[in-house]
């Protein structure tokens, strides 16, 4: 019984380590980055920089609210992508965005992803044929 309590535990663990995570992330793309306690940046690919300023402002509004998160595309519970698609002026877009979690440096995973104080955020936007 002892090691079914340990695993039980883990999992617990594990997913409230991923809720703080999910909590974090959506506060940074729900704020634009905005929200100073959760530093990190955005980053648009070249495909979606090169978008008219209207659909890029789509875009935008479409990440801050997204809130679709299944298990297929969020596995980890950590609210780190999301997928959707829009028409505008008669053309078709798929955008991802993701969001990974960096040293204060910019140069490896954080060693403590759910402390936002050694912990920068990079959402990046893409066209999925840019994945």
């Amino acid at each position: 019984m002892e090691k079914e309590t340990d695993t039980s535990n883990e999992a617990q663990e594990e997913a409230a380590l991923a809720a703080k995570i999910a909590e974090q992330n959506d506060r940074f793309r729900r704020t634009w980055g905005a929200d100073f306690t959760l530093p990190g940046q955005i980053v648009l690919t070249r495909g979606v920089a090169d978008l008219s300023p209207a659909t890029k402002a789509i875009i935008m509004q479409r990440v801050q609210g997204f809130d679709v998160f299944t298990e297929d595309n969020d596995p980890y519970g950590d609210h780190g992508f999301g997928a959707f698609e829009f028409e505008i002026g008669g053309n078709s877009y798929r955008i991802f965005w993701k969001i990974d979690l960096y040293d204060t440096e910019y140069h490896m995973g954080s060693d403590d992803p759910a402390n936002a104080s050694v912990t920068r955020r990079v959402l990046t936007i893409m066209h999925a044929s840019e994945y």
